[in-house]
């Protein structure tokens, strides 16, 4: 437990603890470099499924094609950059970190924040679409009208045990999901490639002057720069699992680079072959779970929306897995509650910091489900929280790429296993396009109150870590590894 004389460093104060602290806190190592490929590409095959459409409505499919090849730049420069920092500091902390390391120990808290509003909202974005399709199925099949939220408290409990279960079943289950989902998504392909009709994909938007391309111009592009993030959405939380990984320093840039090129793959043929199906892309999130067809054969329209779901679980479960290991990271530094990082007797998983976050993710999704008086009845749940989740990705990859540029300036030495072939220029290009998209963010009225909402909960957790965290901190391996470099460019 922690000790009771705090040894001060500047602004903030470390606790001694003994053995018996890291001893329950301790992970298991498991993952391959194919085990980590599968959690990387299942957090973001969703967003092949959902999310993505809603640029489709904001810029067409010429703005949002534009959007997403600018985007998909950010994150192959993001992935190069994590690959090079991962395998030098094989922590669980991950982007925490590497600020921690660059800029110290409240900017490392800067950036794990932002990381939990994006892993604990992204779920609750998912689980609002898997509610809606799997509710859409079982009335269909059973004539059952079940609220969504009862769904979405159904799959956060499912999806948090097999996570709490052990991390060999965590990255099992998220290999043959992976594998589900895409197949799914090779499936529905294959049906939208018959359908596909260019006159649908290049509908003019309703009021709108211009061209068929670009039907809102440059401003609709970057307006669709928040949606087309979903497509690649949580590839960067790869570096959580450098702690359960079997050899980080070569299995983890592989994974990174294999995962972001799956990406990219499935995001362009998804983006193609969708805004081009026969009822127009303005309802794209919902004309397979309303068709009655596949391949041009009648099936029973459950069929469509469990292949969606199937699509869906993949990152569910993914993610719940980076939330859990964020928080974790965090409360074993003494940045947040202690206890939030005890990890099971017998599993070794971070059980309470698992269980912790789907209770928040899940309140979120019910406050904005039942508070249509802020948002407005037209107002979709799930597009807001995705606003919201990116809001605190675009943070955090800001941080972790001045951090990337400031460890290569003030740790050369610094022993790398893998160099970034676009290196410290593909940080800045990945920096300034986050940059700009958080900008953007604001543009549409309608999804501000979810983030201000976000922004009322980095005021709220920096304030918790003015009075009370920066005076608990504890010498975890994030922070061992940091102080060590300090101390040895001092002695320098």
């Amino acid at each position: 437990m922690a000790g009771h004389r705090p040894v001060n460093r500047g602004f903030v104060s470390y606790n001694a603890v003994n053995s018996r602290f890291m001893n329950g806190r301790r992970l298991r190592r498991y993952a391959g470099v194919w085990s980590l490929w599968a959690l990387g590409v299942g957090a973001v095959i969703s967003g092949d499924f959902f999310g993505w459409n809603f640029g489709l409505a904001t810029a067409g499919i010429g703005g949002m094609a534009i959007a997403t090849a600018i985007v998909a730049v950010m994150y192959v420069c993001l992935c190069y950059s994590l690959a090079e920092m991962s395998p030098a500091m094989p922590h669980t902390g991950g982007a925490y970190s590497f600020a921690r390391t660059a800029f110290g120990p409240s900017a490392g808290f800067i950036t794990g924040v932002a990381e939990v509003i994006e892993y604990v909202l992204t779920p609750a974005v998912i689980v609002v679409g898997i509610g809606g399709y799997i509710g859409a199925a079982v009335n269909s099949l059973l004539g059952i009208d079940v609220a969504a939220p009862a769904w979405w408290l159904v799959f956060y409990v499912a999806f948090v045990g097999i996570n709490i279960a052990g991390v060999g079943a965590t990255f099992r289950v998220a290999f043959v999901l992976t594998f589900l989902a895409l197949g799914c998504l090779a499936l529905f392909w294959i049906d939208w490639a018959f359908r596909f009709r260019w006159d649908m994909a290049l509908a003019t938007l309703p009021g709108s002057a211009n061209s068929d391309w670009l039907p809102r111009g440059w401003f609709g592009v970057a307006q669709a720069l928040p949606f087309a993030i979903w497509f690649f959405l949580a590839i960067e939380q790869l570096p959580l699992a450098a702690e359960e990984s079997r050899r980080p320093g070569a299995d983890m840039p592989r994974a990174l680079r294999w995962g972001i090129l799956t990406l990219i793959v499935t995001a362009a043929i998804t983006l193609l072959l969708a805004s081009g199906l026969p009822r127009g892309w303005a309802s794209i999130e919902d004309v397979d779970r309303a068709t009655g067809t596949l391949f041009g054969i009648g099936v029973h329209p459950a069929v469509p929306a469990l292949m969606f779901v199937g699509g869906f679980a993949a990152s569910f479960h993914a993610i719940i897995y980076a939330y859990g290991r964020r928080i974790f990271g965090l409360s074993r530094s003494g940045y947040l509650p202690y206890w939030l990082s005890l990890t099971h007797s017998r599993t070794r998983t971070p059980h309470l910091a698992l269980i912790g976050g789907a209770a928040i993710g899940y309140s979120v999704a019910l406050l904005i489900e039942f508070g249509e008086e802020w948002l407005g009845s037209d107002v979709p749940v799930g597009a807001v929280l995705l606003n919201m989740a990116v809001f605190g990705a675009v943070i955090a990859y800001i941080m972790q790429m001045a951090s990337f540029v400031r460890l290569r300036r003030r740790y050369p030495g610094l022993y790398r296993p893998y160099t970034s072939l676009l290196g410290s220029a593909g940080a800045v290009m990945a920096g300034l396009i986050a940059c700009a998209t958080l900008v953007f963010l604001f543009v549409n009225v309608d999804y501000r109150m979810g983030l201000y909402g976000c922004g009322v909960f980095f005021a709220a957790a920096l304030l918790y870590f003015v009075l009370f965290g920066r005076r608990r901190l504890v010498i975890s391996p994030e922070e061992n590894f940091a102080l060590r470099l300090e101390e040895e460019e001092n002695a320098g």
